[in-house]
């Protein structure tokens, strides 16, 4: 039940954080969210680094869970055209829905770790099945560096997305096709 407790609080917090953003995000809103007396969420979470380390953990399983998903909804990836496809799958995901929101407390959170190394090394980027996919299939097209080239291009992705985010509309085709183009190629330059 304690487990179920503090889950259904980070849900909370990451929703008012997507709503409210950093400042917005206190004990008694997160509270009032997961309509609980008040009180509840500093029984779970004592302090306001609790709390945000409660919702940075509970948002990389959100977002782990999500990249398993899309990596098992894909095709084995053969052609930079699927790889294409999947990224824009990831980008729309992120950019609509519950993944809009989540992307909202992801950058926040993202921000608010370069002044706190506790929720920079929970959002350090680690293995997944989408990462080791798109790693795969670099390897298979015979690129080398491979750790240094899928970072770049998961990060370009996810700038992409940030972009988007911000700006509103989807992430441009075409901006994939060369972010996958310039993974790809054999000059030493990603």
């Amino acid at each position: 039940m304690v487990s179920d407790r503090r889950t259904l609080l980070a849900d909370a917090a990451l929703d008012v954080l997507a709503d409210e953003g950093i400042r917005g995000l206190t004990h008694r809103a997160v509270d009032r969210r997961a309509a609980m007396p008040l009180g509840t969420t500093s029984a779970y979470f004592r302090t306001r680094a609790a709390l945000l380390t409660g919702l940075v953990t509970r948002l990389v399983q959100l977002d782990q869970a999500e990249l398993q998903t899309v990596a098992e909804e894909l095709p084995p990836l053969r052609t930079a055209g699927e790889l294409v496809d999947g990224m824009a799958l990831l980008a729309r995901k992120r950019l609509t829905g519950k993944g809009r929101r989540r992307s909202l407390a992801r950058y926040a959170c993202a921000a608010e770790s370069v002044r706190d190394r506790e929720l920079r090394e929970i959002l350090v980027p680690r293995e997944n099945a989408g990462r080791e996919a798109v790693r795969l299939f670099l390897s298979e097209h015979g690129v080398t560096d491979l750790d240094d080239r899928t970072h770049t291009l998961l990060t370009c992705v996810d700038g992409l997305v940030f972009d988007r985010l911000v700006s509103g509309g989807e992430v441009p085709r075409e901006a994939l096709e060369g972010l996958v183009a310039a993974a790809l190629r054999q000059d030493g330059g990603a």
